[in-house]
């Protein structure tokens, strides 16, 4: 006995001799929160629960300042296994924190399928972000509980045509089942789905008619394949909702590529349609025209009460008056807009302008002079109307060094600066966007510097043009990279300004970009396009890699906007159309008679490419004055593009 008391003392010393060992070993020999960040990560992936638990107790006993995240991320994997006084003490614990709104989401989503209603709308009011599976699990939790207005409600739910999680289908089944969802609603959205060529969800939608059948949703799938054989072969009946639903719907496509077919075979079925059927083929009919540039486009607006339009169609006849500078037409249809599309910016320029064509000066200014206060596109082209065009952009607000220190000690920005280390984006500007939440100007300025300091020049840009009253353009508007930037300007003989502006608008100076089309560096130069460039400029050594080279990427760049230049007359409004879409389509984008060049933008078919084009020329004019090149009015940036172009089919506007 005294035998195994004298082992087990000893084992007993040599265990807490080993354990105050272990205390004396130096700091380095331990994990760093470096290592167990990313070994907490690859828990988080591997859903390793255990040892996510594990790094997440030394970062915090290092108080690493991102634990938080290892803690995010360790609720994430147990919240389903997690009581309610568990889950509200991690919210009330992170409250300030971007995660927590994700948590709360996924929290509200296990809490309905748990049919845990008392907790779920308790928790409700706190989240801020919209979630369209949380809103049909409460309006859904809501008729259960004998809320009487709730299905009702869910009409504006099922009126969207985006994606929605698969639990929005027991709302539907229950509004449908109350009557809340009418046939006219099914069909509607059926419409509407087919008019965005979303044919699976489309297939879908129809099932909830009671007739429907796999033969007749075949019919759909022929319809989409071959709209013109449908139609020649008159295998879709027009005495049923559903023929006439796949008779427009083959009509619409055609509209797209064979518009003079379209309409001869649309006025030989007409007379089968309803009134509102008949108001919708003509408000398509007439969208695809305004978007091709076809002067017929005012004549079949003429068809369709203005009621029946939605903002698209709508901004589409304004554009086809424009187009043919119908002043007084389009003034009538700016009239006809909803009152807080009548407020988008544009409209009010053109408005703006054709007041002013038509002598009504005073009406006219008192839209241009407000909107000219605006630092924007048409804030700029509103302040040429004015005469005051070669105004010099305000003073520069310089931070002082208290404010660079009071923004750098917000433990938000902080978070967001060594999230970035780890090349964590989305969550540094996650971080980075509510640590700003509420900023004054000065704040923001502050912000925005730091944020160029560390040549996070997208960020800059962001919080920079947050700014209302007080400013700094010379970060709004960098210039990193100038020594590069400024050989190949002068190389290729192009506006300094014009190259900033181009690459501001293309990657915000991060030449590590890439689009979801393959575009890639400082000046998203596609990898076909580089390959091509290459061979043109005799680059025999040049491989694919080299795209993500700096100096490559912007010689790459300049050439093509050289190139697109040349092509287009030296016109850099075109050209720069050119360089986003094409140069086929800036061609076919022209008109027959010289166009001036804000109407050519205003009137480009594709939005992302006019607004891309909008944004480049207003950029341009900025870094003018930023780097003291020829200053320019935005209206003479544009300037006019010249006559040449035609009528085309929507396809070929689009393509």
């Amino acid at each position: 006995m005294q035998r195994y008391s004298a082992v087990f003392s000893f084992a007993f010393m040599l265990m807490v001799s080993t354990a105050a060992s272990a205390l004396l070993v130096p700091a380095a020999q331990a994990a760093s929160n470096e290592e167990l960040f990313n070994d907490a990560r690859i828990a988080y992936k591997n859903r390793d629960d255990l040892s996510l638990e594990r790094d997440l107790q030394q970062m915090q006993a290092q108080d690493y300042l991102l634990a938080p995240y290892a803690d995010y991320w360790l609720m994430l994997l147990r919240l389903n296994q997690s009581d309610t006084q568990t889950v509200r003490n991690f919210l009330a614990q992170y409250a300030d924190m971007p995660f927590a709104d994700r948590v709360r989401g996924e929290w509200l989503k296990g809490l309905a399928k748990r049919q845990e209603w008392t907790t779920f709308f308790d928790e409700l009011p706190a989240l801020k972000r919209d979630d369209a599976g949380v809103s049909c699990y409460a309006l859904e939790g809501r008729a259960i509980r004998g809320d009487s207005d709730a299905l009702a409600e869910g009409r504006t739910l099922w009126m969207s045509t985006a994606e929605q999680p698969a639990n929005c289908l027991a709302l539907y089944d229950r509004m449908q089942k109350n009557g809340a969802l009418s046939n006219d609603l099914i069909w509607e959205k059926f419409r509407l789905l087919l008019a965005d060529n979303k044919v699976s969800p489309a297939k879908l939608v129809a099932q909830r008619i009671s007739t429907m059948d796999a033969a007749a949703l075949k019919l759909l799938d022929k319809t989409y394949q071959n709209p013109q054989q449908a139609l020649e072969k008159k295998t879709l009946s027009l005495k049923t909702r559903y023929g006439r639903e796949l008779n427009l719907y083959a009509l619409d496509r055609l509209a797209r590529t064979q518009p003079l077919y379209a309409l001869d075979m649309w006025q030989k079925l007409q007379a089968s349609f309803e009134p509102a059927e008949q108001d919708y083929f003509w408000s398509r009919l007439a969208l695809h025209a305004a978007r091709r540039h076809d002067p017929a486009a005012l004549s079949f607006y003429d068809r369709v009460p203005a009621a029946a339009l939605d903002k698209e169609q709508m901004a589409w006849k304004a554009r086809a008056a424009l187009r043919v500078s119908d002043w007084s037409r389009l003034l009538n249809t700016i009239a006809e807009m909803p009152a807080t599309q009548q407020q988008e910016a544009a409209w009010r320029y053109w408005k703006g302008r054709a007041l002013k064509e038509q002598k009504q000066i005073p009406a006219a200014n008192a839209l241009l002079v407000p909107l000219s206060r605006e630092r924007s596109y048409y804030g700029l082209l509103a302040e040429d109307e004015l005469g005051d065009v070669l105004s010099a952009v305000p003073a520069s607000y310089r931070p002082t060094s208290a404010e660079m220190e009071a923004v750098s000690a917000v433990p938000g920005i902080q978070r967001a600066m060594e999230l970035q280390r780890y090349d964590m984006r989305w969550e540094s500007r996650t971080e980075w966007a509510a640590a700003t939440t509420g900023f004054d100007d000065k704040q923001m300025i502050a912000a925005a510097e730091l944020a160029a300091k560390q040549e996070w020049y997208d960020l800059a840009i962001i919080t920079a043009d947050k700014t209302t009253s007080t400013h700094d353009f010379s970060l709004r508007y960098p210039t990193p990279y100038r020594e590069i930037v400024r050989g190949f300007a002068k190389e290729q003989g192009l506006d300094e300004a014009w190259i900033y502006g181009l690459t501001r608008q293309e990657s915000r100076f991060m030449h590590y970009a890439k689009s979801g089309v393959g575009a890639s560096g400082l000046m998203q130069v596609m990898p076909a396009t580089a390959k091509w460039i290459a061979k043109r400029m005799g680059l025999d050594n040049y491989q694919n890699t080299m795209i993500h080279q700096l100096d490559t990427n912007v010689q790459l760049g300049t050439y093509y906007m050289r190139y697109t230049l040349d092509l287009m007359g030296g016109q850099s409004l075109m050209a720069t159309a050119a360089y986003n879409a094409g140069p086929g389509r800036a061609r076919r984008w022209m008109a027959d008679q010289p166009l001036e060049g804000a109407i050519y933008a205003e009137t480009i078919p594709f939005s992302e490419t006019r607004n891309y084009v909008q944004k480049v020329m207003g950029n341009a004019y900025y870094y003018a004055h930023r780097l003291g090149t020829k200053i320019l009015s935005l209206k003479q940036r544009l300037g006019t593009v010249g006559g040449g172009g035609g009528v085309m089919t929507t396809e070929e506007a689009e393509n």
